[in-house]
């Protein structure tokens, strides 16, 4: 019985995992304008206790609190739009891994500026995340082999790589640190989170259809010089191997 290696693509779990990416995102949103707004109420108090302070042991902790703070409501609001749109497009392969990337991309983020930041400077704000899902989202579809993300990415990285201006060091009234550090986490995240899913379909699996890509292959490889060997069999293995 012959077998084929490819990876699992399913529209249907596809389009559910960007509904639930969609409302994980919209509810992110709503934590973060909900502490701003007990922030305000409390003249930012939560800025001054939970922002980042760097080489400060007892406050390393902050660097998972202080992406949900802001200092002030333009802070808030020039996040808010950039925040929801890379983080639904990190999130909609799967809610699961866009979770392990927002806590290592806190952490590169938190840690750059903990470490190398001024003693005097206190740092909240979003914007470590959005360059960390910024950089994930350009280098997923790269690193996965995957058409559809690559070209998402392409488009991203064409239509807002000025943001990167905001991570080059030195930069005035930002926190630089920040964003670069959010940047590396992100970049690393496409590579650790990569998708390494495949499965085994055997000739006769209710998967593997009769006019499958996978089973057109799998005759091919059990009967070779067949009739079925042919360039379309080729050909649709390789739109299957690209995830379309």
């Amino acid at each position: 019985m012959a077998t084929v290696q490819r990876t699992e693509s399913d529209p249907a779990r596809t389009v559910a995992e960007a509904r639930r990416a969609f409302f994980v995102m919209f509810a992110f949103l709503c934590t973060v304008w909900a502490l701003q707004l007990a922030n305000w109420l409390g003249d930012y108090a939560l800025t001054l206790d939970f922002g980042i302070r760097s080489h400060r042991p007892e406050r390393l902790p902050d660097v998972l609190a202080a992406p949900l703070l802001h200092v002030n409501w333009q802070h808030v609001e020039s996040n808010s739009g950039p925040l929801f749109v890379f983080g639904f497009l990190a999130a909609y392969r799967g809610v699961k891994k866009f979770l392990g990337l927002t806590l290592l991309v806190a952490l590169t983020s938190g840690a750059a500026v903990w470490l190398f930041e001024s003693e005097q400077m206190v740092t909240v704000g979003a914007s470590g995340l959005i360059y960390g899902y910024f950089g994930y989202v350009v280098l997923r579809g790269v690193i996965d082999r995957n058409l559809i993300d690559s070209l998402v990415g392409l488009v991203m990285a064409a239509s807002f790589a000025y943001i990167l201006t905001t991570a080059v060091p030195g930069t005035p009234g930002v926190s630089w640190l920040g964003h670069l550090g959010g940047l590396v986490g992100g970049l690393l995240g496409a590579w650790l989170l990569r998708d390494r899913g495949s499965r085994t379909l055997r000739v006769g699996d209710t998967d593997a259809g009769p006019g499958s890509a996978a089973a057109v292959a799998a005759r091919g490889a059990a009967a070779p010089g067949t009739p079925s060997e042919s360039p379309r069999a080729a050909l649709l293995k390789e739109l299957d191997d690209l995830g379309l």
